[in-house]
């Protein structure tokens, strides 16, 4: 029996492919990629970065469970969604770049299960939303104007840093606290 050969293809990813910014790419990017394949992940790309309707099931997984909350990839990638629909090139679908934009990538995989670390998270839900909407925001802000295309990464270590000024916003009352006086 003949033995049977895979192909393997290496090829620009579908981010690699939108940092470039031109009509002449993106006509390139539709015409192999639909919006379906790239939330379903008929992409090329990352080992689970791929398929975003995977990783948003496992999201809601955890948040069902309770093991995280759903404020910072909410915010995270609600960010993404609105500053990616305002942010789209010249003569690009703003719908379409903001959809390529938040299923591409390693933004779902960022938001809900690297951006929710327990140790480098804000505690407090609103300290948690102002982390997801700077994660958010400095991704939006690499992918467009940096020289590396994903940026995700690079915006949650940012974002780690500022953890401790972030847990000072929204600090809840010490258990057993005396409440103060009510103005009059």
């Amino acid at each position: 029996p003949k033995a049977k050969l895979d192909v393997v293809v290496s090829t620009a990813t579908p981010m690699q492919i939108m940092k470039e910014g031109t009509v002449e790419q993106w006509e390139i990017l539709t015409s192999n990629y639909s919006v379906g394949d790239m939330f379903l992940g008929n992409i090329g790309g990352a080992m689970g970065e791929v398929s975003a309707l995977a990783l948003l099931l496992g999201g809601a997984y955890l948040i069902i469970r309770k093991v995280i909350s759903w404020h910072i990839p909410v915010a995270y990638i609600g960010t993404v969604l609105v500053l990616s629909l305002v942010a789209a090139p010249a003569g690009i679908d703003a719908v379409q770049y903001m959809l390529y934009s938040v299923f591409g990538g390693g933004l779902m995989l960022g938001a809900i299960f690297m951006a929710t670390d327990y140790v480098t998270s804000p505690v407090t839900k609103l300290g948690q939303i102002v982390y997801g909407v700077g994660c958010g925001a400095l991704t939006v802000m690499i992918r467009y104007f940096g020289g590396y295309n994903e940026g995700v990464s690079y915006a949650i270590l940012i974002m780690n840093t500022c953890v401790v000024l972030l847990d000072r916003i929204g600090r809840p009352t010490k258990f057993g606290a005396p409440k103060k006086e009510a103005a009059k």
